[in-house]
């Protein structure tokens, strides 16, 4: 808005030659063409996936119980999203061997309470350790899986590698990522904040199985 114009409104001339163009077609036509900034793409960095350091312990201790049991952290994976998300209806995790490249499948509600709507998501988990990052193989995996009218979530213990964040977002894939950050946020939320509750949280509800002889 320049000077000059301000100065032609005070002298009673608000459609001076100084007026600026917008306002004069919003006064000749009543119609404005609003400004409109180009979306954001969030991606996060390694760094901003990793729980503080004070948190990572908490993070290992994750790993750590689930590292030999993958179907294992699919069911805590499937918990975490039901724990972090109110609105999860129902989460089914499939069987290992019958996954189809999806480790559960559930329903988020949308709407009223009394007349929802169901929108199917399914889930890919991935417990990796803190320097292994999920890549594009794992998420087009998941990306290639998804049916029509689906969303995507990817739950994993480490991070994603910054060209399979970049891929999903500027792609516009409708995938949910939480990253071992988002894990440990989860469980702090729940009152699990320390390593004596996380660790007495996954014996009792996720024990090791017991060897058979």
């Amino acid at each position: 808005m320049p000077r000059a114009w301000i100065d032609q409104v005070i002298a009673g001339d608000p459609l001076g030659k100084a007026c600026p163009p917008a306002w004069r077609a919003w006064v000749d036509t009543g119609t404005y063409t609003p400004l409109l900034a180009p979306p954001t793409v969030i991606i996060r960095s390694r760094e901003q996936q990793q729980p503080a350091a004070a948190d990572k312990p908490l993070l290992d201790l994750i790993y750590q119980h689930f590292r030999e049991r993958p179907h294992d952290f699919e069911q805590f994976a499937a918990d975490m999203m039901r724990m972090s998300q109110p609105s999860v209806d129902r989460i089914d995790v499939t069987r290992p061997w019958r996954d189809g490249g999806r480790d559960a499948v559930g329903d988020y509600l949308l709407g009223p309470r009394a007349d929802p709507v169901a929108v199917e998501f399914a889930l890919e988990a991935k417990c990796y350790g803190p320097g292994n990052g999920v890549g594009v193989r794992e998420t087009s995996r998941l990306i290639s899986r998804l049916r029509h009218r689906q969303f995507g979530v990817l739950i994993t213990t480490s991070h994603l590698d910054s060209q399979a964040y970049r891929e999903i977002r500027e792609d516009g894939h409708p995938v949910v990522v939480y990253a071992g950050r988002d894990l440990i946020d989860i469980l702090k939320a729940g009152g699990l904040d320390n390593a004596a509750a996380v660790r007495r949280h996954l014996l009792e509800n996720y024990p090791p199985r017991t060897a058979r002889p």
